[in-house]
């Protein structure tokens, strides 16, 4: 299938395309909103809630910003390349869950982003006030996995 093709209908089927799309593929994050589908052979997700959706874009939007010096990069202006988006959407998922769930820090994935945006939201009140501090140390040691050797 031609890339822009696929892009095309990717966008026609997936209205609500998840922000956190390559941390869920990539099995570092789980979320009970998802909406998991598969186009031309390609794992997609979306999003079953608009409000999710819009609370989840402007986490991931601030954390980029927040981890831009740290990530070494000077213009956020929407995704980054893969690893660097991935290093952002898991390692500021997993330092947020061990903020708050302290009992949950040896987890090596995040079990739901969409309870951990919330409770997040209860804690500090805004997405604004979110401890991006500490995210950003999470972000700048988190290790993709390492690839399987057959």
């Amino acid at each position: 299938m031609d890339e822009d093709i696929y892009r095309q209908v990717y966008h026609q089927i997936n209205k609500n395309r998840c922000i956190f799309e390559k941390a869920l593929t990539n099995r570092r994050c789980d979320c009970e909103q998802k909406k998991r589908f598969n186009l031309a052979t390609r794992e997609a997700m979306g999003c079953r809630s608009v409000a999710a959706l819009a609370n989840c874009t402007k986490y991931l939007n601030t954390m980029r910003e927040k981890a831009r010096f740290a990530l070494r990069v000077t213009l956020i202006d929407g995704p980054m390349p893969h690893n660097k988006e991935l290093q952002v959407q898991a390692g500021g998922c997993l330092q947020l869950q061990k903020q708050l769930f302290p009992e949950r820090a040896d987890h090596q994935t995040t079990d739901n982003i969409y309870e951990l945006v919330n409770a997040a939201l209860i804690e500090y009140a805004t997405i604004d006030n979110f401890p991006y501090g500490e995210m950003v140390k999470g972000i700048v040691t988190y290790k993709s996995r390492k690839r399987k050797r057959h």
